[in-house]
């Protein structure tokens, strides 16, 4: 099986990809051309790490098969939308077998919406996240999959300075996982043809 990387004209054989890539085409996709590449965008940040709270005790190839179910539920992920939701969105979204029908992470949302609100106001969403790397993400440079760890010092830090500012379903362990899925880290394999060619995307 191949797939077309986005980044160059080479196909990426299904052996060459990191080890946590499915055979499902929709894996396939974002491995090659959105996981690892760095965003600057403010609310496709948010978007990002609420997907990430949603993934937490599931799968993440289930988030990416519900992902457009999640967008058209959330409004697009406005969260100047978003923050003004109530009890009323919640039952609503509790009644929609589209997405991931979790109360605490759907109120956590909402929260999460006002939370990015304020950051927002105050400097910017992107400018927040990317001010803990100095604006430029992190080559790691992993052999294997056993190397990759699942939390690391700093995403203790910004864990535990989101949920300072409010947030909530957000971990040290998402939080990771937030920051490989963003381009924060650079956590594709160095045997990925990905890697290089993220790494170029670096501003």
């Amino acid at each position: 099986m191949f797939s077309v990387c986005i980044f160059g004209k080479r196909v990426i054989e299904m052996s060459e990809r990191c080890g946590w890539v499915g055979v499902d085409a929709i894996y396939e996709a974002y491995h090659d051309t959105e996981w690892g590449v760095p965003e600057y965008d403010s609310r496709t940040l948010w978007e990002k790490l609420i997907l990430d709270g949603f993934q937490a005790g599931l799968s993440w190839i289930t988030i990416l098969k519900k992902r457009d179910n999640f967008r058209a539920a959330f409004q697009g992920f406005d969260p100047d939308i978003i923050a003004r939701w109530g009890e009323d969105d919640v039952l609503r979204l509790l009644a929609d077998p589209g997405i991931i029908r979790h109360r605490g992470k759907i109120e956590a949302t909402i929260g999460n919406a006002r939370a990015w609100q304020r950051i927002e106001i105050d400097k910017g969403f992107d400018r927040y996240l990317w001010d803990f790397v100095g604006g430029k993400p992190i080559q790691n440079r992993w052999a294997t999959l056993a190397d990759v760890p699942a939390y690391t010092d700093l995403s203790v830090e910004i864990s535990k300075d989101l949920k300072r500012k409010g947030f909530k379903f957000c971990g040290p362990t998402i939080v990771y996982a937030f920051m490989q899925a963003m381009g924060m880290v650079n956590d594709h394999l160095v045997t990925c043809p990905c890697h290089a060619q993220v790494a170029k995307l670096a501003r």
